[in-house]
């Protein structure tokens, strides 16, 4: 039986740009940071209040992934676009969140707005990922 998800994977084309975004600007750790004989880098990060779930920050582009170059090709676009949406990211206070991230660069696709099931402003990691950053009600 299946009881809980461990690693989900967030496909990244610049695996350092990833690490800046999510470590140095969001405060996630480091849980796992290898690079392999081959080059593969295993970089898996954790948000600060949840360490038993890793987001692996994986470049599809790279040797090891296993996908034909048809498949890289179409992740690379994707990935390019920022049109890759990987999940929603909790926060207590949208706006106050909204404010800080701004002062730091990230970037959001508009202010945030309410939402039926709370404040909600869309985010993006800059390196082909967005999100909902959302305050339930």
């Amino acid at each position: 039986m299946i009881t809980r998800v461990s690693h989900v994977t967030y496909f990244v084309l610049d695996q350092e740009k990833a690490y800046q975004f999510y470590v140095d600007t969001l405060g996630f750790k480091v849980s796992t940071d290898f690079t392999m004989d081959n080059g593969f880098r295993w970089l898996t990060v954790t948000p600060p209040d949840q360490p038993d779930l890793e987001i692996a920050l994986l470049n599809p582009l790279q040797g090891g992934m296993h996908y034909d170059d048809e498949a890289k090709a179409a992740f690379k676009i994707l990935l390019e676009k920022g049109a890759l949406g990987a999940g929603v990211f909790f926060t207590p206070d949208c706006r106050a969140t909204y404010e800080e991230l701004k002062t730091k660069g990230v970037g959001f696709k508009g202010e945030p707005k309410e939402q039926f099931y709370g404040i909600e402003a869309i985010i993006t990691d800059g390196v082909g990922n967005w999100f909902s950053m959302s305050q339930p009600k």
